[in-house]
């Protein structure tokens, strides 16, 4: 029997770390996952994946990503259930076994830095004096 599940998305929100009372790492994120088509409107959806990591993993894990990082995960899927107010729920998650980090480190902050190093500054001193006539100045 086979159970493997790879994915590559982006994180919707930052991870969230914790320890079992072992303290063992446990990591979770959700990952946005665009399906391969798009909607009879044209737009693209998108599937949001609960991810489980464990131990040094997961702390790599919550270290490094944060939200909008696009990561790849690659593990098995799992269900499990819990019961709440005589309610059953069913939750299917992917345990990660490995979770590559798929930008540099702070990529998203240079692309954000270099588009605005790209506009041009109006009041960037280019070594000529800047003429303001007096009908301008406030005072």
């Amino acid at each position: 029997m086979m159970n493997r599940v790879t994915l590559v998305g982006r994180l919707t929100n930052d991870p969230e770390l914790r320890y079992t009372p072992n303290g063992v790492g446990v990591c979770t994120f959700t990952l946005a996952v665009n399906r391969p088509f798009t909607n009879q409107n044209g737009d693209r959806e998108a599937d949001f994946i609960r991810v489980v990591v464990w131990r040094k993993a997961a702390e790599s894990t919550a270290e490094y990503l944060k939200k909008g990082n696009l990561a790849g995960v690659d593990g098995r899927l799992q269900t499990r259930s819990y019961e709440k107010n005589g309610q059953r729920f069913f939750i299917t998650e992917v345990v990660a076994s490995s979770v590559q980090f798929l930008e540099p480190k702070g990529s998203r902050n240079r692309s954000q830095q270099q588009s605005k190093s790209n506009q041009r500054d109006p009041f960037a001193d280019e070594g000529e004096p800047i003429e303001i006539p007096d009908s301008d100045l406030p005072f």
